[in-house]
C-alpha cells in the first residue's frame, strides 16, 4: 500500500506531478474536488463545506459558512477517512501535518527558488514578472498564516517531510520518478491494520466534533472517544437536561455513528 501527501509552493510544480504519480502507482488522487466528494459521503453538507483550502481565518468566509474551528474538524475528518484506506495521493490541505505520526504515509514537499517560480507562473498564466511575484507572495503568506493558525507550525518545516524536491533544479519528470521510487520502498509500503483502524476512529471522532461545534455546543466540558467503529462515548458536563438531549441527538445524526454511550452530568449553579 502507498499513501502519499504532496505539498507544493505556488509555481514550483505543475499539479500534473501528483496526477502522474497517482496514475503510475494506480492510486486515487485526492485533490480539492475529490476531497469535497469524500466530505459529502461523510455527511458534511455542501453549504457547510464550500471548499477545502489552506487559508487563514479571515478568508474562511469565502469558502465556509461555519466557524474556522468547525472547518478544521471537518478537514481532519476527511483526511483521516482517506488515510484509513492506506493508499492514495493527497494534495495539500494540511495532510502532511495531520498524518505526520501515521507511519504509513510518505510526505513530499516540492519547492523551487522564487525566480524559477515567477518564470513558471508567468509562462503558464501569461502574467508579468511583477504580477507573478505578487501572486506568489500572496499565496505564501496565506498558507503560512493558515498553518500558524491551525497547527502553530511552519508549513515548509523540513521535519514535516520525508522527501523534499527542488523542481527548479531537477524538473517535474525527475520529481515524479523520485516520488514513485521512494513510495515503492518496503519501509513506506508497510502499514498495519491497527494504524488504519486508528485513522478510521479519528475520522469519526472529528466528524462528531465538527457537528457539535457547528451547532455551538460548548466542547470545553465534553470529551469524545471512539472505542470501536460506529460507537461513540461522550463524557462530561452540560448545563441542563435539554442540553444533554440536544448533544446526544446531534451525535446520533452523524453518519456512521450507530451507538452512543453518554456519560453526561448536569452542572448545578451554585450561589456564592
Amino acid at each position: 500500500m502507498s499513501l502519499i501527501t504532496i505539498s507544493q509552493s505556488m509555481g514550483s510544480a505543475d499539479p500534473d506531478i501528483a496526477r502522474m504519480v497517482a496514475k503510475k502507482l494506480n492510486l486515487e488522487l485526492f485533490d480539492d474536488q475529490r476531497l469535497r466528494d469524500r466530505a459529502m459521503q461523510l455527511g458534511i453538507q455542501s453549504e457547510d463545506l464550500k471548499g477545502l483550502d489552506e487559508k487563514v481565518p479571515g478568508f474562511f468566509d469565502r469558502f465556509l459558512s461555519t466557524k474556522p474551528e468547525s472547518y478544521l474538524e471537518y478537514m481532519e475528518s476527511v483526511i483521516y477517512e482517506v488515510a484509513k484506506e492506506g493508499r492514495g495521493v493527497i494534495m495539500g490541505h494540511g495532510s502532511q501535518i495531520l498524518l505526520r505520526d501515521f507511519g504509513c504515509a510518505l510526505h513530499v514537499f516540492i519547492h523551487a527558488s522564487e525566480p524559477y517560480r515567477i518564470e513558471q507562473l508567468g509562462k503558464k498564466q501569461g502574467l508579468s514578472p511583477d504580477a507573478a511575484r505578487k501572486l506568489i507572495q500572496k499565496s505564501d503568506n496565506e498558507r503560512k498564516g493558515f498553518f500558524h493558525f491551525a497547527f502553530n507550525l511552519n508549513w515548509d518545516d523540513p521535519s514535516l517531510y520525508d522527501l523534499m524536491i527542488n523542481t527548479g533544479k531537477l524538473g517535474s519528470e525527475a520529481a515524479v520518478n523520485l516520488i514513485i521510487e521512494t513510495a515503492r520502498l518496503d519501509e513506506i509500503k508497510a502499514c498495519s491494520l491497527t494504524a488504519l483502524e486508528t485513522m478510521e476512529k479519528l475520522s469519526q471522532e472529528r466528524a462528531v466534533r465538527a457537528v457539535l461545534l457547528k451547532h455551538n455546543v460548548n466542547m470545553t466540558l465534553l470529551h469524545l472517544e471512539v472505542p470501536q467503529k460506529g460507537t461513540l462515548a461522550i463524557r462530561g458536563f452540560v448545563y441542563s437536561e435539554e442540553d444533554k438531549e440536544r448533544v446526544i441527538k446531534l451525535v446520533k445524526s452523524v453518519p456512521g455513528i450507530a451507538e452512543v454511550t453518554p456519560e453526561i452530568s448536569i452542572l448545578e449553579y451554585m450561589d456564592v
